[in-house]
């Protein structure tokens, strides 16, 4: 018994830690709701941060791969997307997306 009850007080310990949130988990977000709002017949079934890129001294962009499943499951497909956004103002500005079949 004692061997089970110090196995559950470390799963309830580690649930009790501070969760990191990386820093383009807000344009991710974002990435996310503005695919879903662009693709409404598809789900969101899989999510890479790809990296940050520095557009100009006062713009960057984050950038994201998502792959969508339609709803009625005949096709998978990805879609690169780029949140364009002021990084000392963390103002947003705009996102573009390509699509690929990769």
């Amino acid at each position: 018994f004692s061997f089970l009850f110090f196995i559950f007080s470390k799963v309830n310990l580690a649930t009790a830690e501070p969760v990191y949130e990386p820093p383009y988990a807000k344009w991710g977000k974002i990435a996310v709701e503005k695919t879903i709002q662009r693709y409404p017949q598809s789900d969101v079934i899989d999510y890479l941060h790809i990296g940050r890129e520095q557009k100009t001294p006062t713009v960057s962009i984050e950038k994201f791969k998502l792959w969508l499943r339609l709803k009625d499951g005949s096709r998978e497909f990805g879609v690169y997307v780029n949140v364009e956004f002021e990084p000392r103002t963390e103002r947003y500005l705009g996102i573009t997306y390509t699509e690929t079949d990769r």
